[in-house]
């Protein structure tokens, strides 16, 4: 396969593998560092490489799973509470074996927030076509309360977390995509 080929078949074997499909086993550190090298080499405006990312795993992802039931619980009024939802989010967190925060570091005198979700954007592709090559699943999910985990994070004043990027690996086959094709999207104007 030429390097065309392969690029294609990564892209178009891309899906989000959700939690529920991960195999209970563990990806190497050096695995989870050459998937975050991968993010590294997005587009960025100016240089500001705007993305950073905060590892979760081993009793970390415990926490996390807790910190989001808890802050479920809090922001749901008692008549709505599902003790469902709640064991949920413990439950999905756990059957991941490394959890990535995505965030956002802002440089307003610099650029529009816009350019950095765009450029951060880029460099979770590149993550999840790397792990695609390595047979890792991967599935970016954007909790409710996600803007609640700063303090969990770490974030500092100019920072955002945009998602969870959940991973493990998986067994499932390949799926066609389901997309309508690409010219009833595209205008081309030649004069």
């Amino acid at each position: 396969m030429n390097d065309f080929e392969v690029l294609e078949k990564l892209i178009k074997g891309r899906r989000s593998i959700f939690p529920a499909s991960f195999l209970d086993k563990e990806i190497s550190k050096a695995t989870i560092q050459s998937i975050l090298e991968s993010a590294n080499f997005a587009p960025t405006h100016k240089l500001t490489q705007p993305w950073r990312f905060v590892v979760i795993t081993g009793d970390a992802k415990i926490r996390l799973g807790l910190t989001l039931a808890n802050l479920y619980k809090e922001g749901t009024l008692p008549d709505q509470f599902l003790q469902k939802k709640y064991d949920s989010f413990t439950d999905k967190i756990a059957k991941a074996s490394c959890i990535i925060a995505i965030n956002i570091q802002f440089h307003p005198d610099k650029l529009p927030a816009w350019e950095e979700i765009a450029a951060t954007a880029c460099a979770v592709q590149n993550m999840a076509l790397t792990a695609q090559s390595l047979n890792v699943g991967t599935y970016w999910s954007s909790p409710t309360f996600i803007e609640k985990l700063d303090s969990f994070l770490g974030l500092s004043e100019n920072e955002k977390c945009y998602g969870l990027f959940y991973m493990g690996y998986h067994n499932e086959g390949f799926k066609a995509a389901n997309r309508t094709p690409i010219a009833e999207k595209v205008k081309w104007l030649v004069q």
